[in-house]
């Protein structure tokens, strides 16, 4: 039963959840089948013949200037909750070949163990690695430290922070320094400082220009949406073992803990622009349109070190990312990286980033820079060059092959990204998802098509039969078409759904790509045992409500509209917010709510009086806009019953849907 909460966010800011612990005891897990089958055997031991695995560089630097470790592997929350326990993934470090992993991938799964605090360069940067999906950089100013991310929950920034204060003396922050608007980078931010250190101006909250927009367009609005596929790209359902979830490719995975946000006190405007922070020279390049639509790079010319944000990280990225954001620009953000070599790869000793390990030397960061420039410039070129010779959306995952040059570097292995789902992003970039046959451009959903094709197919026996052959032969790929079909015609037929989710088994078990793999892992999960039980919107911390603007707020609670029910709807709204001075013509019109800020309707149906630091108890969830103004907080003038309606034609957004028929719990 869905519910209405006139303007509460908490289940309608969602950046939270997608990082939220899911409760989904590994019990639930069915190993049947779950071993690797003789086809998937075969191809691993090809690929640990063809891989350049004497190549060992990668394990010297990730290695390289450990300075401490922590006492425990495991980082526990204020209410005993686990937040971090790298411990669960000590079944790597046992030296064993696991067929059921990519060769590559659980080379890649080894080298990210790294757990504790690293020194860079003397006395100057330090790194807090393996304490979540992204590292921590302290560098040392004159009087305190600037901290480059803070990762993405309190807890584990805070435990990150105090380790390196143990070890190396204890120093008062001075700066953080987000690189971009991913939440792995920022939402640590209020264990590191608090909001009153960053008003007062003791502490400075540095980002790229746009990054208060894209942290609200990429995680708020279709928060729901993201947070589901989130469980799926990050195997948060599947247990850690060789069998589940074993790596996240620019980290082991995803803490648990609390997020937050402190709205940026300076922003980088400028596309390269210098700045002194406590005694310490850095030149930021702002990078917009690769990694994220707002990311900036960081050059310190005195000790030559480049800092190179999560464009330059230890595998090719996602130009189209699984948990769903917008399509990065594959070429952009080659030239980005051809910028930063030119400009301070040529000096650069030391290279380091928010995820995997540092390069020290010249000739080795120019090898890694080179390689990353040239994998995102192939993607995007040898994509148009088959789009224009007519291949489609459709087949571009097929025919599009990194070049083996690329393919034995292993700074440019697919880990995270794949040229399966980034060959299909660049052509929708430039081209769309319609491939040009009017068949598809207005097709039938699935579970509307699937039941001809069954039908026509001779109904279910023949297709499990013949299913269950292509299964045995290793045409995993052939057996998944004609089950996909079964399992959406008949969402009930368990027996297709267990042999569909054995198809997906052995597939993930092949990909080299953890997101690719922990998607198959984790819809084979699904079909055997149910959708995961994904926990209530937390809502939204404190940190996070302030930082969002108001006309973010009002943009996503347009979302929740639902039009069919506002079609015959139609008010004029002025909204105020005394404390700030900011004034709102809110109008729902043509069954669609659309505000404008800096103007006043001359006869509005309501005028509403808010002062902005009441309204953060509504966009945290605590409580409504119409109890608020029940209780006496805040002025109404006019009809008042105007909220009453907006309130009928609002819909909570929850995460908790099904992806593949038949998986709901």
């Amino acid at each position: 039963m869905k519910t209405h909460r006139i303007f509460s966010s908490g289940s309608m800011l969602l950046l939270g959840l997608i990082w939220s612990c899911l409760v989904y005891s590994q019990q639930h897990f069915n190993p049947a089948g779950a071993g690797a089958s003789e086809h998937t055997r075969a191809l691993q031991d090809a690929l640990r013949e063809s891989l350049p695995f004497e190549d060992e560089r990668d394990f010297e630097e990730s290695r390289r200037g450990l300075v401490a470790e922590p006492s425990t592997r495991q980082i526990i929350g204020a209410n005993g909750n686990m937040v971090w326990d790298m411990s669960r993934y000590d079944f790597l470090l046992a030296g064993e070949d696991f067929d059921s992993i990519h060769p590559s991938l659980q080379r890649q799964a080894l080298l990210n163990m790294n757990y504790g605090l690293y020194e860079v360069v003397p006395e100057f940067v330090y790194q807090v690695r393996g304490f979540d999906l992204a590292n921590m950089t302290l560098v040392k100013g004159d009087s305190g430290w600037i901290l480059f991310d803070v990762l993405l929950s309190g807890e584990t920034a805070a435990a990150a922070l105090a380790l390196a204060n143990d070890t190396l003396g204890a120093l008062p922050v001075r700066a953080v320094v987000y690189s971009h608007s991913h939440v792995d980078h920022f939402g640590g931010v209020l264990g590191v400082i608090s909001e009153q250190q960053a008003r007062s101006g003791e502490v400075q909250v540095i980002a790229p220009k746009g990054f208060m927009q894209e942290v609200v367009s990429e995680n708020v609005y279709a928060g729901a949406a993201m947070s589901r596929r989130a469980v799926m790209q990050y195997g948060r359902a599947i247990p850690v073992s060789p069998f589940g979830q074993v790596d996240s490719a620019i980290g082991k995975g995803l803490a648990a803990g609390t997020t937050g946000l402190i709205a940026p006190t300076r922003v980088i405007e400028e596309d390269f622009e210098e700045v002194v922070i406590d005694g310490v020279r850095i030149v930021f390049q702002n990078t917009p349109g690769t990694e994220a639509p707002a990311e900036m790079n960081a050059w310190f010319p005195d000790q030559r070190v480049f800092w190179a944000a999560e464009n330059i990280s230890a595998t090719v990225h996602n130009v189209y990312t699984l948990r769903g954001a917008l399509v990065r620009d594959a070429l952009q953000w080659s030239k980005q990286i051809n910028e930063a070599l030119y400009r301070f790869g040529r000096e650069a000793e030391v290279m380091i980033s928010s995820h995997n390990w540092p390069r020290w030397g010249n000739e080795r960061i120019r090898q890694v820079m080179r390689a990353q420039r040239d994998a995102y410039a192939n993607l995007n070129n040898q994509v148009l060059h088959l789009a224009n010779q007519g291949v489609t959306i459709n087949e571009i995952h097929n025919r599009y092959q990194v070049p083996q040059s690329l393919q034995q570097q292993w700074s440019v292995r697919q880990y995270h990204g794949s040229e399966f789902h980034n060959s299909r992003a660049v052509l929708n970039r430039y081209l769309g998802y319609w491939d040009g046959n009017p068949a598809t451009l207005a097709p039938l959903s699935p579970a509307d098509s699937a039941p001809l094709y069954v039908e026509m197919m001779g109904g279910r026996e023949p297709i499990l039969e013949k299913a269950q052959a292509l299964r045995e032969a290793g045409q995993y790929r052939l057996a998944m078409e004609i089950l996909n079909k079964l399992v959406y015609a008949e969402p009930d037929n368990q027996a297709a759904a267990n042999l569909l989710a054995a198809v997906f088994e052995q597939l993930g078990y092949q990909y080299e790509s953890a997101s690719m793999r922990n998607v198959f892992l984790a819809a084979a999960q699904e079909l055997r045992n149910g959708m995961p039980r994904i926990p209530a919107p937390r809502g939204t911390s404190p940190g996070m409500a302030r930082a969002m603007s108001t006309s973010q707020w009002w943009d996503a609670v347009a979302i929740r509209v639902d039009s069919e029910r506002a079609d015959d709807m139609n008010f004029t709204m002025n909204f105020i917010t005394p404390d700030t001075g900011q004034r709102f013509v809110v109008e729902m019109s043509g069954a669609t709510l659309s505000h404008i800020e800096g103007f006043q309707a001359d006869d509005p149906d309501v005028t509403i009086g808010i002062d902005r630091e009441d309204l953060d108890q509504v966009i945290m969830g605590m409580t409504t806009l119409g109890q608020l103004l029940r209780s006496g907080v805040g002025t109404v003038q006019g009809d008042a019953a105007v909220l009453t309606r907006l309130t009928s034609v609002l819909v909570d957004f929850a995460p908790g849907f099904e992806i593949l028929p038949g998986t709901a719990n």
